[in-house]
Order: structure tokens, then sequence, then C-alpha cells
């Protein structure tokens, strides 16, 4: 016999909601706070008393917070992190060090050479991860170091010290034990040969600052950036100088990046870039030489070599530079790597001059982007670099036409393309002509009748 459906009843109120006593102890018992209610003075940053790392961290570190540190071999991790636990140690502050892939005496070795064998810094050589959590529970640091977390290793965990279960089961004990007794905890990381962090993507997720650390090791410059942080802005640079007594801060990078500069030498260029909010004056080389092998060479150094190429075709096409068999280098000086296309205008202005053989003015800088049309666009923070130039001494600068005024005391040389601003800085400038132009930015003829095409093939001691 078929049963009557009873309507759908509603549920009865649920007791949790009138027992607050039960709420609390059966069920997860929170509370929301208002945001304005929240105190942030556990959030404060203390100075390490290492200026260009305290510039990129907002002011040094913080008590609880965990980052990483990661760079390619040989490029000053242990030296740079060496050298912070020493200034902090002196002004009071006990450190740990936990050296996962040298010895005790390797340590110390290195601090003698530094000069920052201090008291007040810890070192404990082992791999052990519960060794780690116990030695760090025992001292009770004010900062712990890990060099490496991919040498270091959980017993729970069943796979080998670097793999990326250990690495995250490591990082993830580590992350737990710096909140839970509020211990500043840096972990220095390997790279792929991509530059980004070995070991699973979580590593970056669940720890607070995420630091890289970049440098030619034939070259004394090193850049330390921020790609993550929690606890302050991301855009500073933080620079140094590699020396034999360590790592040196540079207060005024551009000097040491245009010190060594040849000037009257074609192919030489300074253009001003922005590294982060920092604005620096670099100097860009470009050589163009004959062709060698079957294809014509290209080779970008500190530049990207997509934007070489793009360059190559707007100058080929767009100004009538004969470059397509020639072998092409182009360099940034100082082992620094210019990613930005505000270094497009600079670039092409260092190729022009040097396939022509007429040197850039000694006080001329060229900032500015260049499109597929030959049209140069303004970048951003153009008055940053415009008053770097000018502070460093220089007088001239060639612009997009849209750029805005610079200092008083810098010349602007506003083009609206590239051959305009080939025109502007190399003398050369349009014929007067009584037909009509027939291509967009006017057409190849210099003002003595001659062609842009000869031009750029003729010996230099013919163009002089």
């Amino acid at each position: 016999m078929e049963q009557p459906v009873t309507p759908f009843a509603p549920r009865a109120a649920s007791s949790l909601a009138t027992d607050p006593l039960r709420s609390c102890t059966s069920e997860p018992c929170a509370t929301a706070l208002p945001l304005c209610s929240i105190s942030a003075d556990s959030a404060i940053a203390a100075a390490t008393g290492i200026g260009e790392l305290d510039r990129v961290l907002g002011g040094g570190l913080v008590a609880g917070s965990v980052t990483v540190l990661g760079g390619e071999p040989g490029v000053g991790k242990s030296t740079l992190v060496l050298q912070a636990l020493a200034s902090l140690a002196s002004k009071g502050r006990t450190s740990m060090l936990i050296a996962a892939e040298e010895s005790g005496e390797q340590v110390r070795r290195r601090a003698e050479r530094l000069g920052t064998a201090v008291d007040g810094c810890y070192v404990l050589a082992t791999t052990d991860l519960d060794a780690v959590i116990f030695a760090a529970g025992r001292l009770e640091p004010s900062v712990l170091v890990v060099d490496s977390i991919q040498a270091v290793s959980d017993s729970a965990c069943g796979s080998q010290a670097g793999s990326p279960s250990q690495v995250r089961e490591c990082a993830s004990r580590l992350v737990r034990h710096a909140k839970s007794l509020g211990v500043a905890t840096l972990l220095v990381g390997h790279v792929t040969k991509d530059g980004a962090l070995a070991g699973p993507r979580t590593l970056e997720h669940i720890v607070d600052t995420v630091l890289s650390f970049d440098g030619d090791r034939h070259q004394a410059l090193r850049l330390l950036s921020a790609s993550k942080h929690r606890y302050g802005p991301t855009g500073e640079l933080g620079l140094f100088e590699m020396t034999e007594t360590g790592l040196r801060g540079l207060v005024d990078p551009s000097a040491l990046l245009l010190g060594d500069r040849r000037h009257g030498v074609p192919g030489s260029i300074a253009v001003p870039v922005l590294e982060g909010r920092r604005p620096l004056i670099i100097e860009v080389q470009g050589l163009v030489g004959p062709q060698t092998s079957a294809a014509p060479r290209r080779v970008a150094q500190g530049v990207v070599a997509g934007r070489l190429a793009l360059l190559l075709a707007v100058l080929e096409r767009r100004c009538h530079v004969a470059l397509a068999g020639s072998d092409v280098f182009v360099s940034t000086v100082g082992g620094l790597r210019v990613s930005e296309p505000a270094a497009d205008l600079g670039i092409a202005l260092a190729l022009v001059s040097a396939v022509t053989g007429i040197p850039v003015g000694r006080e001329v800088v060229a900032c500015g982007e260049v499109g597929l049309a030959g049209e140069l666009r303004r970048v951003q923070a153009t008055e940053r670099r415009l008053a770097e130039a000018a502070r460093l001494g220089f007088r001239r600068a060639v612009v997009p036409q849209s750029a805005p005024e610079g200092p008083m005391e810098l010349e602007l040389l506003r083009a609206g393309t590239l051959l305009e601003a080939v025109r502007l800085l190399f003398g050369v400038v349009p014929a007067a002509r009584s037909r009509p132009r027939t291509e967009i930015g006017g057409g190849p003829e210099l003002s003595d009748g001659r062609d842009v095409r000869t031009l750029v093939r003729t010996p230099p001691s013919l163009v002089s």
C-alpha cells in the first residue's frame, strides 16, 4: 500500500544558536574584529643595519615573518646573510644560523674574512629539521636563518632532501615555528636555470616575503629585489658591490655604472632606466661589424633579445639603416639586465652611432619606447629619470614628443619618430624639397643632398 507523502517540514532551529557554551565547544569558535580595532604594532620592522637590505624590506625584518632569499650559486647570498646577522648581533639581538650546506669551521673562516665574527651570532651545522626546531626553541633567537631550505629534511617525510615534498613540509614547519614564537626567519633558497625558486610553488605562497639576489659573478654589481612582500611595497631595489671584504651598499650606483665610460667612442650612449622605483643611469653599447658566418649574428647581453630584433627591423624599415647583412652586438655595462622598453631609443641610437661612426655627445641621454611604426612613446616615471640624469651632469636628453618637462638645466630634444631622433642627435636634418613627402615621418634625404642609406654605408671618415 502506498504511503502518503508528508510535506517537507523546515528544520528546527539548532540549539547551537541558543547555547553559546555548546556552540564554542562543539564547533570552531571564531570572532571577527573590526579592521580599525586591530593593532599593527607587532608588524613594525626592525632594521638589520644593512641599508640596502632594509630599503628592500621596507625598514627591516618583522618579528614572526618568514622570508625566502633566492639567487644563483656564488652570487653572495650567504655573504649577505652573514653580514646581516653580524649587524644584528652587534645591536644586542641574538641570531642563529643553520648551516645545512657548510661546516661550522667554514662559516667561521668566512666570518673572519668578512670581519663578522661577533658575539651573539650562533651557528648550528645540521640538516635535521627536528634538531633545528629544538635548538631554536631552546635558544629563542630574534632571527633564525636556514641556509638552505633545500638542504634540510624532515624525518617524518620519506622523500630525500630537496624534493618538492621535503621543501614544502620543512617550510611549513618553519613557518609555524616563526608565527608561534615570533621569530623572524630567513630561508635561503636555490634557483633553477630559469631563475625561479627551486622546489614547489607552494614555497612562495606560504612565506611572507620573496627576495631575489641577482648579479653576474664576473661583475661586482649585485641587485636585491622583492617580488612579494606582505609588510611593504615591492618596488624598491637594493644595490651592492661585491668586494674582497664582502658586500658594500651603493649609495650612488650610477657613479659605478658610468665610472669607466669612454667618451667620443661611437656606439655608446647613456640611458636612464628604472629598477623598481629607483632611477639609474647606465651605459648601453652597440657594435656593428661585417657578417662572419652564413647567418648574421645577433648578440644581446643585458637586454632582451626580442626587443633587439624588433629594433633592428624598425631601423631597417623605418630609418633605412642597413643592418640585415651585418653582425650586431648590444650590451649593457656593469652586468645590469634591462628588460623595460624605455631603453629602446637608447639601443637604437647606439646602433646608429656604431654604424655611422658618429659618437653620441657625452652629455646626452636617451629615453623612450620605440613602436613598430617607428614612433616614439612616453615611458613611466620620465620625470624621475630626467632628474637623475640632470643630477649626474647630463645636459641634453632625447625624449618622445609627449614627454613631460624636465629639470631646468636639462635641454629636451623632442622627436615624434625614431628617424626624427636620429636627425636631431646626429645633425641630420630634412632637406628642402619641392615635391610632397611620400612616406610617413619624412623621406630619407639629408640636408646636403645625401641619402641616409648612403650615409650608413659610408666609412666614418667621410661623414664626420
